[in-house]
């Protein structure tokens, strides 16, 4: 348990910290409320009117998003693996193939489904 004592403090300081700053952010923050603040802001441009349902996102949206949880766990199990890698033998290296084969069908089909062509 001893070696649990520094992320769980730092854990707690992080969440003091960040509920410190909205807190003293609502009480010392102005409190003028105007039509142009309440307002969504798209980047200097008139936010264009938006249909009743929320309207239709293309699906490059979507394919992007896939693109970046599919590379961000890749790499959340590479490191681990190649730390690891002297103690799992080829056991280690059977199921990392097997695993970089699943992400690569993923890749492929981002890939034919034009996620990464940038317009």
């Amino acid at each position: 348990m001893d070696l649990y004592v520094p992320i769980i403090v730092l854990g707690v300081l992080a969440l003091v910290f960040a509920a410190g700053s909205v807190a003293m952010a609502s009480l010392t923050g102005p409190k003028r409320w105007n039509r142009a603040r309440l307002d969504a802001y798209e980047c200097g441009i008139e936010p264009t009117p938006q249909p009743v349902g929320g309207g239709r996102f293309p699906i490059k949206y979507y394919l992007t998003a896939m693109l970046f949880i599919v590379f961000d766990i890749e790499i959340i199990f590479l490191y681990p693996w190649a730390v690891a890698f002297n103690h799992m033998g080829i056991f280690g290296l059977v199921e990392m193939v097997l695993f970089i084969v699943t992400v690569l069908v993923a890749y492929a089909y981002i890939w034919r489904r034009g996620g990464l062509e940038w317009d």
